[in-house]
């Protein structure tokens, strides 16, 4: 079984070293990514500018405890103060009113929604906004048949001054088409008088809506229709990324070329050779952007949370290693941004052990209650609180019940907890009386992902929901490891597993860890290749299989054979772990055809060909020095065509065994 944080220490030292000074100008980018050609597609396609739609009040009153048989159905004004209003020993004043809000599409983003009031008096009041949960008509309300209301406020304001519109940021309560209540509470002895919507000037309650219309799939097609996101989040079978918070998009809002990136993990002598050994700590990043304005780290954290909507996925698993450093901060931006670009992009709680593992249960049960606050943190239909602690077992069981108990009782939180162990088997019936349900790391190579059907069975036959997870690849330099993924075969392999034991979720594992190579968000060395293949098998999970509409291709290799020599001097290689698929030096074709199709394929200047069936399949070929290439013909017509922007090379410069993917789609 793998264990994910063994170099833990140092990503945690280096991003604290990050958050409390400037990045170092520098060098060049590595010599070694020089001969790799740059991703310049946009990643996203351009957002529209942010619409706004006002929508009036449908329905408002205000009804009075100290005339609690009384409707004010017909005044001008609503009037809300606390329990000593007006010197009653119980005048406590409520307003209530309802918006139905059309046409915002689905797939809207950065969605901003305001209650917005006018004041017919200057007041140092405070007002807060509460959901209403009962029913309730205009008319017919008094204080004595009042409806339920939300325990806690969504939006509090103090100070009012006559005429001048106050607007209160409803957004966590807001969701999209719908009815929405909303009451109007305060606890002041002095009243707030609010305009209604029967005052003569239009100035009563109104509901604002500012967004922008969603990018949709980015450049370019996927060899089948992509399922809309209602559809896709319309199943109860759930795809999460795991996202790791050191490697941001970018570490210090700088050019690709001389960022930190390049300066400092992707250079063998970079961060003052602290990583010369191994050649270096990273061999991809994420795709490069030019500086931008404002704040950059959330800008960045939107674009990632596009980027996975874009490509089907419920949310991300948020790997929490502290609940101090930078790392909390990115956590805590995470969430932010999903709440302003879709606040049905869920953010699954992932406390990691290891990084945790001086932390007390009643600061981390605090910590925990913050981030639960929001609405795009994950919950069960029932409300409960998903909690998916990585290495589950770096705690027991009894002590994960106990903190479960004090989310309850301290912080009203009921937790759905769902560990993530490094050793299921071994722990599963400790945890089983606790546990909503289970999820392991899993392996990252073929021989180790063959049948995988054992684990899920083992949870549902507990009663539990199971958690795939479903890999790329895995390549560690700085810890010397690396498992043979066979190309796209393990990644198969683990959507096959996760497929035909009816995994009630996936986690992909890993959405941007780029110490440990298993990344499957847009980057340099595989651009969107790998979520694009993702995408179709994420379709055939959730809604069965889709029809292929137009032909594609995808290569993958590595850059240079296993057991090639780096010139630079590097004296830490990284070797096979034990247990995994033999190495291999192959370039593989997976295809995605309409029909059968004639592909030839090149690679080192030899061309081979083969006849290709129509649905998903793929062939490998022999890894040899220069370029590769692959080409669909069916009849006289390309029907498609695919060329490595990747040089492989006999010789290279520092151990590279990262798998490279090209499209012919993009």
């Amino acid at each position: 079984m793998l264990n994910r944080y063994r170099a833990l220490p140092v990503a945690v030292a280096m991003l604290t070293a990050l958050a409390g000074a400037a990045a170092p100008a520098g060098a060049a980018a590595p010599a070694q990514a020089s001969a790799v050609a740059p991703l310049t597609a946009p990643l996203t396609a351009p957002l529209a500018a942010p619409l706004t739609v006002t929508f009036a009040a449908t329905d408002d009153v205000f009804i009075s405890q100290a005339e609690p048989a009384k409707s004010f159905g017909t005044a001008t004004w609503m009037s809300v103060c606390g329990a000593a209003c007006g010197s009653a020993a119980a005048g406590r004043r409520v307003g209530l009113t309802r918006f139905k809000v059309t046409g915002i599409p689905a797939d809207a983003e950065d969605v901003k929604v305001t209650l917005d009031v006018v004041p017919a008096r200057t007041t140092d009041t405070t007002v807060s906004v509460r959901p209403v949960t009962g029913s309730w008509t205009e008319a017919a309300t008094t204080w004595n048949t009042r409806p339920e209301l939300g325990a806690a406020p969504v939006a509090s304001h103090t100070g009012f001054t006559a005429g001048t519109t106050v607007k209160l940021d409803v957004s966590a309560a807001v969701e999209g088409d719908g009815t929405y209540a909303f009451a109007l509470t305060g606890d002041d002895d002095a009243a707030t008088v609010l305009m209604s919507s029967r005052e003569t000037g239009n100035r009563g309650p109104k509901l604002t809506v500012t967004y922008t219309e969603g990018g949709g799939q980015t450049d370019g097609p996927l060899p089948f229709v992509l399922p809309g996101k209602a559809a896709l989040r319309g199943s109860a079978k759930k795809v999460f990324a795991h996202y790791f918070t050191p490697y941001p998009v970018s570490l210090d809002n700088q050019a690709p070329a001389g960022d930190y990136y390049a300066r400092n993990y992707l250079k063998p002598d970079g961060e003052s050779g602290k990583h010369a050994a191994y050649g270096g700590l990273l061999r991809d990043r994420p795709v490069g952007r030019d500086p931008i304005s404002g704040d950059y780290a959330l800008a960045d954290f939107k674009t990632e949370v596009r980027q996975a909507i874009a490509a089907g996925l419920d949310g991300f698993t948020v790997d929490i290693l502290s609940i101090t450093s930078a790392h909390w901060t990115r956590v805590q931006n995470l969430i932010k941004a999903a709440e302003a670009v879709d606040p049905g992009f869920k953010i699954v709680l992932m406390p990691d052990t290891n990084g945790l593992a001086s932390v007390d249960s009643a600061a981390f049960a605090a910590a925990m209650a913050k981030l639960a606050a929001s609405t795009s943190v994950y919950r069960l239909a029932d409300d409960r609180l998903v909690v998916a602690p990585f290495k589950a077992e770096g705690r027991t069981a009894a002590w994960w019940a106990a903190w479960m108990k004090t989310m309850e009782t301290e912080h009203g939180v009921k937790v759905a907890l769902v560990p993530c162990f490094l050793d299921f088997n071994k722990y599963r019936d400790a945890f089983a009386s606790i546990s909503y349900g289970f999820s392991n790391w899993g392996n990252r190579n073929p021989a180790a992902n063959a049948a995988l059907g054992g684990n899920i069975d083992r949870a549902h036959g507990m009663g539990k929901i199971w958690m795939q997870p479903v890999s790329i690849q895995d390549e560690r330099p700085n810890q010397g490891v690396f498992d043979e993924a066979g190309n796209t075969e393990n990644l198969r392999a683990t959507w096959k597993g996760a497929i035909d034991g009816k995994a009630d979720w996936v986690q992909l594992t890993t959405w941007n860890d780029y110490s440990e190579n298993t990344q499957f968000a847009p980057s340099r060395n595989a651009g969107w290749t790998y979520l694009d293949i993702n995408a179709y098998y994420l379709t055939c999970h959730k809604l069965g299989c889709p029809k292929i509409t137009n032909d594609a291709a995808y290569l993958t290799h590595r850059v240079q054979p296993v057991a090639a020599q780096p010139s630079f001097a590097q004296t830490k290689l990284m070797k096979l772990r034990g247990g995994s698929t033999a190495a291999r030096d192959t370039v593989e074709v997976l295809t995605m055809l309409t029909a059968a199709a004639k592909v030839s394929v090149t690679v080192g200047g030899a061309t081979q060909s083969y006849d290709a069936p129509a649905g998903v399949s793929a062939r490998t070929f022999p890894l040899k020095a220069g370029a590769a290439s692959a080409t669909v013909t069916r009849g006289s017509a390309t029907a498609a065509k695919v060329v490595s922007p990747y040089p492989i090379t006999a010789t290279p410069y520092v151990q590279d065994l990262h798998y490279r993917a090209a499209s012919s789609e993009r």
